[in-house]
């Protein structure tokens, strides 16, 4: 599988591609604190962690810094307010060129520790700021009359995210919608998830949160049957065992995964919607868009943090040194 993926790659740099859809990103932009210990402590016990370092977090920063790594241009609704983790979020987003239309006063961002254990799965503890403030009047210049938007999850769920899926009900046809529910999808009121499995929206999860919507084990049966009420791209990140995608009866399959030693999980499923993204932006196929998709997020996992997303080049790279 790594000479097809190689072929793609080098397809894209060497061929006469450009991003055809424009790509508006909304949600979180936050500071992530990784540490590492041995297990996660149970209820009322201490354990020891080592910290090892701080990352630019939130799944929307994470995929607007994939697209930009991929020469991909998207126009980024991050919140970014006023205080302590907001200055320092401005300073690392200006050092990495990410730029966010949306500079708001009131409150600091949030952050989030992110616990690794050994065998490179992770779990947060993340502490909410301005970037779950959802107001209408920050959508008010959002008026994109095509191409691709990412929403993510987290914000969707959150309190005002009653404000997010009315404007995405006021977005005509011609826009795809990509939804990533995220951890928090067993929270997240019933009938706003139910909002959100329309027509026009791409829903893309991994099997924790597919098996919270009904899936059992048969990954045709459940994408088909959410395509159904979609009508559009779905799609099953399975770790290891690869992404299933579901785009009609003759447009659907397995994407086998690349053999990679992860170094942890941060970022596993934003690294994969930055390349679906991507893809989906150059005008690749559904089956070009989930190898891209496969590939980013295996290099981002076998990197420490979230915040490490390749460009084309070092994607070539990365295949050249394990073959």
């Amino acid at each position: 599988m790594s000479q097809t993926h190689r072929e793609l790659l080098q397809t894209l740099t060497q061929g006469d591609w450009h991003q055809q859809s424009p790509v508006l990103v909304i949600g979180a932009a936050v500071m992530d604190m990784v540490a590492r210990a041995d297990a996660l402590p149970e209820r009322g016990g201490d354990i020891a962690a080592d910290v090892t370092g701080f990352h630019l977090g939130g799944c929307a920063l994470n995929i607007a810094l994939g697209l930009k790594q991929l020469g991909i241009h998207s126009q980024n609704l991050l919140p970014v307010g006023e205080g302590m983790w907001s200055d320092r979020l401005r300073k690392e987003m200006a050092a990495r060129e990410i730029v966010s239309d949306l500079q708001v006063k009131g409150a600091d961002n949030g952050w989030c520790l992110a616990l690794v254990e050994p065998d490179g799965e992770r779990t947060f503890i993340s502490v909410d700021g301005i970037e779950n403030q959802w107001q209408p009047a920050w959508l008010a210049q959002a008026t994109p009359q095509n191409g691709l938007v990412y929403v993510s999850g987290y914000q969707l769920g959150a309190k005002q995210g009653t404000v997010l899926t009315d404007w995405l009900d006021t977005l005509p046809e011609a826009v795809r919608v990509l939804v990533d529910f995220g951890p928090r999808l067993d929270v997240m009121p019933k009938e706003r998830v139910e909002r959100l499995i329309r027509p026009g929206v791409i829903l893309t999860l991994n099997q924790r949160e597919a098996a919270i919507l009904g899936f059992a084990g048969d990954a045709e049966s459940f994408c088909r049957q959410l395509h159904e009420k979609t009508r559009e791209l779905v799609v099953l990140r399975c770790g290891e065992q690869g992404s299933y995608y579901y785009g009609s009866a003759d447009d659907c399959g397995w994407i086998a995964a690349r053999k990679i030693t992860v170094a942890d999980s941060i970022g596993a499923g934003d690294s994969h919607c930055a390349g679906l993204l991507a893809g989906l932006s150059l005008g690749l196929t559904h089956w070009q868009s989930m190898m891209l998709a496969n590939c980013v997020a295996a290099y981002v996992v076998s990197q420490p943090g979230g915040d490490c997303a390749p460009t084309l080049s070092q994607l070539i790279s990365s295949l050249d040194s394990v073959s």
